[in-house]
């Protein structure tokens, strides 16, 4: 028995600190996670967390060019704290969430704005705006062993230099434990999801030569320049 196309290689994200690579099977997203985001995309109540999912292809490497995406003329930044999975699980207890956790990592949430309200003003599925290959730029994953849990420390996201985004991780409206346990009931998380936890306000538009610099404290500087359009 032979495969009839060529098997494609796996997606991985280095670990700090090691020549180990972590593999990528999924990546969940959560959407407005922090209060002041929310009210800037237009919501003024708590409610319960969201998620969306990009394709595995999505993740570029630390230092990359991210080439302008087709079809966009509104493409955007979301700076976000990642969670690596390391022990899957299905209806998983807040109270134990962080067992299941192999480490974080500083993470881009790259979205095509425009097409996502587009497909939100006609009720229809906003994948597009959100999933594309190099829609999720990662930096290298620090273990939980090493970092500790990461409830709080600053988040900051400049582009060419000047502050866009700035933030505290303890300003999540749904902690990481709260959102691996709501997650988990949806069905069951994998060894090797990725979990980007949202982003702060600030959320902007980048160009074609504007350099992204993401900074969460204790974690890997995360660096990458948008190039031309494909």
């Amino acid at each position: 028995m032979a495969f009839v196309l060529p098997v494609p290689d796996p997606v991985t994200v280095p670990v700090a600190g090691t020549d180990d690579l972590f593999p990528v099977r999924r990546i969940f997203c959560v959407g407005r996670n922090y209060e002041a985001h929310a009210r800037e995309m237009g919501l003024t109540e708590r409610e319960p967390p969201f998620f969306f999912a990009k394709f595995a292809d999505a993740i570029r490497p630390n230092g990359s060019v991210l080439p302008y995406p087709p079809l966009t003329e509104d493409f955007h930044h979301e700076g976000e704290l990642v969670v690596a999975i390391g022990k899957g699980g299905r209806d998983i207890a807040a109270a134990d969430a962080l067992a299941h956790v192999f480490g974080y990592a500083a993470g881009l949430d790259m979205t095509r704005r425009d097409v996502q309200w587009a497909a939100k003003k006609a009720g229809k599925p906003w994948d597009m705006g959100k999933n594309f290959p190099g829609a999720a730029p990662i930096s290298t994953i620090h273990p939980i062993a090493q970092t500790g849990p990461l409830e709080r420390g600053a988040l900051v996201l400049t582009v060419n230099g000047t502050v866009r985004q700035q933030g505290d991780l303890a300003d999540m409206i749904w902690s990481i434990p709260e959102t691996i346990a709501h997650l988990s009931r949806y069905g069951a998380l994998e060894a090797g999801d990725l979990i980007f936890t949202g982003t702060p306000a600030g959320v902007g538009p980048v160009l074609p030569g504007d350099r992204i610099d993401l900074r969460i404290d204790g974690l890997t500087p995360l660096t990458v320049v948008i190039g031309p359009a494909d």
